[in-house]
């Protein structure tokens, strides 16, 4: 895949200025698969260990994948102040306009709203010279509090990982949610509704959102917030404006199809997306042989995972503790990484990190425990346990369930060794 080793890191580097379009992107060209491995597939030098998939609505799910910061690029948009009565004043680009403009994109958006005041109109859309996705943006009051609501149009291959992340609820271990429900329309759609949080419960503003991926791979994905914006913003309303019901109007509605086609037409069909990288387990096996390596005596639940990616969920009887593990060939170049660690007599290299808060997600008195390994031949398991039940979750136990001994014995396992 294009962005395949340290999405992650690109993630962070360049998330707070993306638009929706630009995230979801690159969503679209790997980095689901990238998040969800940066906990596992990167230890800094420092010893921390990243949150995998821990950017809010996560999986496909990121938070601020319909984000809205203000910029000037080199596609067509639309940005402006004001009341209801505005339609926004074009900036030009150096990128010839495309098949749906930014000016259709807030109309349609705004149209679909219910009576009340917008302000900061932004939008953009398509591009001829490149495949930018269309999207819009505005601040809306019925009242009762500003809160942003946003929307894109894009494309994803209908069969692939991306679009099952997408559609389907997200594990309560991985991202931090209230409400969420999947379904399959009438039409062959796939639906999905979340009342989650930017970040989580405990910081940042509320996200709702509201996704339709239709067979032909037309991705309409909107947000709303409690707040006039998705980050660094005060919340300014208990509650996103938008009912449940009225999310899913906003993107079932067919006033966006005639601007899907003209999109799709001109963008073409996103490339077929591959299952991972060549030589990884997929996430069904990775789960089943890390349950078989647990210890006796301990009760699982939450299973889940991704090619090279597993998650679950156990209990010893004294408080759920979150257990991910990651493995991945062809990564002898992250050599230096193990640098303070140990090498045992087969060259295997092994580091072993003892921190709290993580996955930096502020769960209160959460500590992690990983143990990461680099076999000769350039094949890496690592493992982390928390002594909480999930990501950004406050501590439920004192310690991990599984010990630190125990945690390198599963990942040195030899049943690791060529698994497929």
């Amino acid at each position: 895949m294009p962005f395949e080793d340290e999405i992650g890191d690109a993630l962070r580097r360049t998330g707070e200025t993306m638009t929706p379009a630009d995230r979801l992107r690159l969503v679209e060209r790997g980095t689901v698969r990238g998040r969800r491995k940066l906990a596992l597939r990167r230890a800094t030098v420092a010893g921390s260990v990243l949150a995998l998939a821990a950017v809010g609505l996560g999986g496909g799910h990121a938070a601020g994948v319909l984000g809205g910061a203000d910029r000037t690029d080199d596609r067509t948009s639309v940005a402006a102040e004001g009341g209801a009565g505005e339609t926004g004043r074009a900036v030009a680009g150096t990128a010839p306009a495309g098949a749906v403009s930014a000016q259709q994109m807030l109309k349609t958006l705004t149209g679909l709203l219910p009576a009340g005041d917008l302000a900061r109109k932004d939008g953009r859309g398509s591009s001829k010279s490149r495949a930018s996705a269309p999207y819009a943006s505005v601040v809306f009051d019925d009242g009762d509090g500003a809160a942003q609501i946003s929307l894109s149009i894009n494309r994803i291959d209908p069969r692939g990982e991306t679009a099952d992340s997408m559609v389907t609820c997200p594990s309560k271990a991985l991202v931090d949610f209230d409400e969420c429900r999947h379904e399959t329309l009438t039409d062959g759609s796939r639906y999905l509704f979340v009342q989650g949080y930017v970040y989580d419960r405990h910081k940042g503003a509320k996200q709702w959102r509201s996704t339709l991926l239709t067979p032909a791979g037309v991705l309409i994905d909107a947000s709303e917030y409690n707040a006039p914006a998705e980050k660094d913003a005060t919340a300014t309303r208990e509650d996103p404006p938008l009912t449940p019901a009225r999310m899913k109007t906003l993107v079932t509605d067919d006033g966006w199809d005639p601007l899907a086609a003209a999109y799709l037409a001109e963008a073409g069909a996103a490339p077929e997306e591959k299952p991972g990288r060549p030589g990884e387990p997929s996430g069904e096996t990775v789960v089943a042989t890390l349950t078989a390596l647990l210890p006796e005596g301990l009760t699982v639940k939450d299973p889940g995972g991704d090619p090279g990616y597993g998650h679950l969920v156990v209990d010893d009887g004294r408080g759920a503790s979150f257990v991910q593990i990651n493995v991945q060939p062809g990564m002898s170049e992250l050599a230096d990484l193990f640098a303070g660690g140990t090498t045992l007599p087969d060259g295997t290299l092994v580091r072993e990190t003892q921190e709290a808060d993580p996955d930096q997600k502020g769960g209160a008195g959460t500590v992690g425990w990983t143990v990461d390994t680099l076999r000769p031949d350039g094949a890496r398991v690592v493992i982390m346990a928390f002594n909480a039940p999930g990501q950004g979750q406050d501590a439920v136990r004192e310690e991990p369930a599984l010990t630190m001994a125990q945690l390198k014995a599963i990942a040195l396992d030899p049943v690791w060794i060529g698994l497929d």
